[in-house]
């Protein structure tokens, strides 16, 4: 059976404890015979409320191969730790090899950052006579000036 936990470590823990605290957690799962499918940090997120007087906190997300006691010993070594401020436990069918939805927004974000054309390709583009829609946009409103002033010439 395959479980999914979502846990929530206090923001005033850093990165890198938070990465040893999971090791832990993952080292733990697997001397008890559960194997670790899926392993993600999706990193510092604000809350939704505040818990503990906190507004963020770091997420993690571990997808477990096991029996049911598995799940068990997970949420109480959650609940033990200081440092978790909460923690969620769901039984799943099948584990997807596709990232989280989370996962996948904060790629995709970094993605169209770095896809941004380079001036050099819109030098480029402009040599080669391609206009932007915004350039092409405003060479439509100059030619209807200018037709309309040809209009008021021959009309006066």
């Amino acid at each position: 059976m395959y479980y999914e936990t979502v846990f929530i470590v206090n923001p005033d823990i850093s990165q890198e404890n938070t990465e040893i605290m999971t090791n832990e957690l993952v080292d733990k799962i697997e001397k008890s015979g559960a194997r670790i499918v899926k392993r993600e940090y999706w990193g510092s997120r604000p809350l939704a409320y505040s818990i503990q007087k906190r507004n963020r906190g770091h997420y993690s997300l571990l997808v477990t191969d096991g029996a049911p006691d598995i799940a068990k010993m997970i949420d109480e070594t959650l609940r033990l730790d200081e440092r978790v401020m909460r923690f969620l436990t769901v039984s799943i069918t099948e584990p997807s090899d596709e990232p989280s939805p989370l996962l996948r927004r904060r790629v995709s974000a970094s993605e169209t950052k770095t896809e941004d054309k380079p001036a050099e390709d819109k030098v480029e583009a402009k040599a080669e006579g391609a206009t932007e829609p915004a350039e092409e946009k405003a060479e439509e409103v100059v030619a209807e000036k200018n037709e309309d002033k040809v209009e008021e010439k021959a009309e006066g």
